[in-house]
């Protein structure tokens, strides 16, 4: 899939008025392109970060904020607030604003000119205060921001600075993603069900469903020119199993794998889907679960979850368009099951065949085994395990209400022993802050057992995404405690309810 960065950008605003006079004007216009700039100039930034005309009356920032809204290339703002610019001017602009916005509290220069310090440099650089007329006023009515302190030259800004450049682009790229499910979700489950008409009126994604046979059409119809051309690919990428290679007795199971990747690409790409789901209790006509094919379309940036789960294929997808250009790999996650000791206690994360190789360790394997569901062939699929390093596990659940997200930062570690017998991919890791918190703190969340493991983005960029979507965000880390945390959720209940209204 392409990058959602493209010819994506953030518009820089800077608020001023005039009291100061032209030269002042004209001297707030030239710092502000130069802190636009520099953020520009930013390799962690990865949109062009685009310097507006200096803003000095109601009617510009409304017309700025509505022009935001309007274009497509316009993933979000930065406001700053340069001199005093007194913030009743910005009132409707704010109110009529949908674009995500950071409030970046900086000035031109990092140190003072103690010797030189005079009245004309106070009126220039009075973002101190300035800035604070303006976190006021969007307190005041309510606007949904990130704010963030320091000067642009500063590592840590500029950091803080990306990751919500990096959430608004997968904020956009939510707001038309659209998503397939091959049938309906697993029998009987009821995390994986959820409101797709409420998720396309606060995300914007759309949900719809086709029936399996309708992608196995699709499948059948594949030219054998294209299987042999993806065969070959395989041949060349990965460690085959001695029964799939040229000569095995089960080639013909791995070019049936590759029929199915290229049907369900074909459908995609015709369809603008950039998520999907499956279900191994709704395969059609098809001869496997969809496995090797699955593992190497995430691969390429698709969403997906397993037994339907569209709200996971949605976060999936986000998450990996916020990852791009990023080291370490973003996948499809299960807690399945769990290592009490000897040692430090792990939880051992898998699924039946669906895990993206982006976090694989090496170079993975490609195998074939039984499956004990789902009553088709012998599935193929990618096996290995996850690169060890940090990293965080989020799931989103429907609570009636409101979507929730829930977030664990994890480190993701070796297995203790080999696994030799487990014929998956597989993720092996410590839970923050310790296995027995973690896993109280989740239950009590009622985070769903399909989450999205990524090594790529943490708890910063799904802090700002949330914030954009004004979605609840549970995180646990070094600092929860079982008690803290169950308090936090029922504050949030209590405020999550009354921002709806009653």
């Amino acid at each position: 899939m392409e990058s959602v960065f493209g010819d994506r950008e953030i518009w820089f605003l800077t608020g001023s008025q005039g009291l100061y006079g032209d030269d002042t004007l004209q001297q707030v216009a030239a710092q502000a392109r130069e802190i636009a700039a520099s953020l520009d100039q930013r390799p962690e930034i990865p949109v062009r970060i685009v310097w507006k005309s200096v803003l000095t009356d109601a009617d510009a920032i409304r017309r700025v904020c509505l022009e935001a809204n309007a274009a497509n290339t316009c993933v979000g703002l930065i406001a700053w607030m340069h001199t005093f610019s007194p913030a009743k001017m910005w009132i409707s602009g704010l109110e009529e604003l949908r674009t995500p916005l950071l409030h970046l509290h900086t000035q031109a220069n990092m140190s003072l000119p103690w010797s030189e310090l005079d009245m004309d440099f106070m009126n220039l650089n009075q973002a101190a205060h300035g800035d604070r007329e303006f976190g006021y006023i969007q307190s005041r009515l309510g606007v949904a921001r990130t704010t963030v302190a320091g000067h642009v030259d500063d590592p840590a800004v500029a950091g803080r600075v990306a990751s919500w450049v990096r959430a608004a682009a997968g904020r956009a790229e939510l707001g038309s993603l659209r998503v397939v499910r091959f049938g309906d979700n697993m029998r009987g489950v009821a995390v994986t069900e959820g409101d797709k008409v409420d998720a396309q009126r606060r995300f914007g994604v759309s949900v719809n469903t086709y029936g399996v046979n309708d992608l196995v059409r699709v499948v059948d119809t594949v030219p054998d020119a294209d299987v042999d051309t993806l065969v070959a690919e395989y041949d060349d990428v990965y460690d085959l199993a001695p029964a799939l290679r040229k000569d095995g007795d089960r080639r013909e199971s791995l070019r049936y794998a590759a029929r199915i990747e290229a049907g369900l690409r074909s459908f995609l790409t015709e369809g603008g889907y950039g998520a999907f789901t499956t279900n191994f209790e709704d395969l059609g006509g098809l001869r496997q679960l969809p496995g090797l094919a699955v593992q190497r379309l995430m691969a390429d940036g698709y969403g997906f979850g397993g037994e339907g789960d569209w709200k996971t294929s949605v976060m999936l997808r986000t998450v990996k368009a916020m990852a791009a250009g990023l080291p370490g790999g973003t996948s499809f996650m299960e807690d399945y099951t769990y290592h009490f000791g000897p040692g430090e206690p792990k939880i051992l994360g898998a699924h039946m065949l669906e895990v993206c190789p982006t976090i694989a360790g090496g170079t993975p394997s490609c195998e074939i085994h039984p499956l004990g569901i789902g009553d088709r062939e012998d599935p193929v699929r990618l096996v290995f395990d996850a690169a060890p390093g940090p990293a965080v596990v989020v799931g989103i659940a429907d609570m009636g209400d409101r979507f929730r997200l829930v977030a664990n930062e994890i480190d993701v570690v070796e297995p203790d022993q080999p696994l030799p017998n487990l014929p998956v991919a597989r993720a092996v890791w410590q839970p923050r802050p310790d296995l027995s918190t973690s896993a109280e703190s989740w239950l009590t969340a009622g985070g769903p057992h399909h989450t999205v493991l990524s090594a790529a983005v943490g708890v910063d960029e799904l802090n700002a995404l949330a914030e954009m979507l004004r979605t609840e965000l549970l995180v646990i880390d070094d600092r929860t405690t079982t008690r803290d945390f169950a308090n936090e959720i029922r504050w949030n209940q209590a405020y999550y309810r009354l921002a709806e209204g009653l």
